[in-house]
């Protein structure tokens, strides 16, 4: 069987395990739970926070037979279907983006769904779309079929059309903090049978800048380096980041005023490439 990526396999299937957007997920749950759906989504932010994986989860929730508090049960019919649904319909705004793809949506939009309650477009990166597209658009989204749901997602939320704006309902993801994706690289690193230094994950978390995908995928990277014994320092060799200690000794040069050694110490973090 072909090797699955970790940020592939430990991609969320409830909102419980989206990790750090807890006031979204309580939102979005309770919006399911009561039958409370809106029409049309922007959700926005960096990326890996999170996105696409709760538009998914959402696209499920709202079709599933037996919903559990909110969540997919993710064993019923239409939520084994997952991507091969055809009552989920991805597109990718990057290379959908002219007025042809929106008017095909459009077509296709007023038929309803075959099963379940609702049909969900998921649009990724829909900054991306054309002037003309947009315009194309505000049409259906303004007046959209009973049974049709709009999930849009992007990173540049600013530049959206206004008119695009007050039509959704718009959640701003958050950067996962450094916290939250150490715990989670732990938890994933327990189930894989991996040992890791929480020194290590903590490197990861900050190299990762706020994205969970990044992270996974730069701790994906390090297990194949070390074979599954993730420490601090194989960490800093292969991701090539400062050692802290460098920090602490130069400060200490300074207090102590030895211009000399802190010359030494930082000609040393020169010859290892940085600035």
């Amino acid at each position: 069987m072909a090797y699955l990526a970790l940020y592939r396999k430990w991609r969320p299937r409830t909102f419980s395990e989206v990790v750090g957007q807890d006031p979204i997920m309580t939102a979005l749950k309770n919006q399911v739970r009561s039958g409370r759906i809106g029409h049309a989504y922007l959700f926005c932010g960096t990326r890996g926070t999170g996105k696409t994986s709760t538009a998914k989860i959402f696209a499920r929730a709202v079709n599933c037979l037996h919903p559990v508090d909110g969540d997919p049960c993710n064993e019923c019919e239409l939520c084994r279907e997952g991507e091969s649904d055809f009552n989920i319909l991805e597109i990718d705004a990057a290379s959908n983006n002219g007025v042809d793809s929106i008017r095909d949506l459009r077509e296709e939009v007023r038929y309803a769904p075959a099963r379940g309650k609702y049909k969900i477009y998921i649009i990724d990166e829909v900054h991306m779309l054309s002037a003309s597209a947009f315009n194309a658009f505000l049409k259906t989204l303004e007046e959209p079929p009973r049974h049709a749901i709009f999930i849009l997602a992007t990173t540049e939320k600013h530049k959206i059309l206004p008119t695009i704006l007050s039509r959704c309902q718009i959640y701003d993801f958050n950067r996962i903090s450094v916290e939250d994706t150490v715990n989670h690289l732990s938890y994933v690193a327990s189930k894989e049978g991996i040992s890791a230094e929480p020194e290590a994950l903590n490197v990861i978390a900050m190299k990762a800048d706020g994205g969970m995908r990044d992270a996974l995928s730069i701790f994906d990277q390090v297990v194949s380096f070390t074979g599954g014994n993730i420490t601090y320092k194989s960490v800093i060799d292969n991701l090539n980041v400062l050692d802290y200690e460098y920090y602490f000794r130069l400060t200490d040069c300074f207090l102590a005023n030895k211009v000399s050694d802190a010359l030494l110490l930082f000609n040393d973090v020169l010859n290892k490439g940085f600035d």
